[in-house]
């Protein structure tokens, strides 16, 4: 299945809502980052991918129509690449609330992780995996606050100049379900827009309780 939609937003942009809202709207099943949890056997391919390797990005996401959130979304341009017809949905807020609910969630989720020696398997891969796309991309320590600003401004206006008008939906957090059905060109749904994933649900999910 070749993708529909690629995603080129970071995380804590309402990713998690997104891709509820397209699987929803009939683009098939999104990949998130909680689809590496679910598939262990994915985390090499985003390893070797992040050590520049030829990955098959059509093996890799076999199955999925569209992508959404890390670690995805640090190769939106390979995957644009890979699937020229897709559109581009680059979730955003304001820098200073995204890096408000990210310092709050994933930031301080990695800097326990890396350290926990009972993080193993996938969960150290990936901890790792963040570590290094998230110091590459802010040109810094993943914890930097000022090279986290930059890189979060600099990926939007790196995704406009990149991607033509047309096939670019500039999604800030909250705007519903009309700027999205219209750039996919579907009917809106009577249901409301998903919210998924806000902070308290975000360490819910990384609780000891949490299966």
């Amino acid at each position: 299945m070749s993708l529909n939609v690629v995603g080129s937003g970071f995380g804590r942009t309402g990713t998690m809502s997104m891709k509820l809202a397209l699987e929803q709207l009939g683009q098939g099943r999104c990949h998130h980052m909680e689809e590496v949890f679910e598939n262990p056997w994915q985390a090499p391919f985003w390893a070797a991918a992040l050590r520049n390797e030829q990955v098959d990005w059509d093996m890799l996401l076999n199955g999925y129509g569209a992508t959404m959130d890390w670690p995805s979304g640090h190769f939106w341009r390979d995957l644009l690449a890979a699937n020229p017809d897709a559109k581009v949905i680059h979730t955003t807020r304001s820098a200073e609330s995204w890096w408000a609910s990210y310092s709050e969630t994933i930031m301080k989720f990695l800097e326990v992780a890396v350290d926990d020696p009972a993080n193993q398997g996938v969960g150290r891969e990936m901890s790792e995996w963040c570590v290094t796309a998230f110091g590459r991309t802010f040109g810094a320590d993943y914890r930097d606050r000022e090279g986290g600003l930059r890189s979060f401004e600099r990926r939007l206006a790196e995704v406009q100049e990149a991607v033509p008008a047309d096939r670019l939906l500039v999604y800030p957090v909250g705007s519903g379900w009309e700027p999205l059905c219209e750039f996919l060109e579907v009917p809106v749904p009577k249901e409301e827009f998903p919210r998924s994933n806000d902070r308290s649900e975000f360490w819910e999910n990384f609780s000891p309780d949490a299966e």
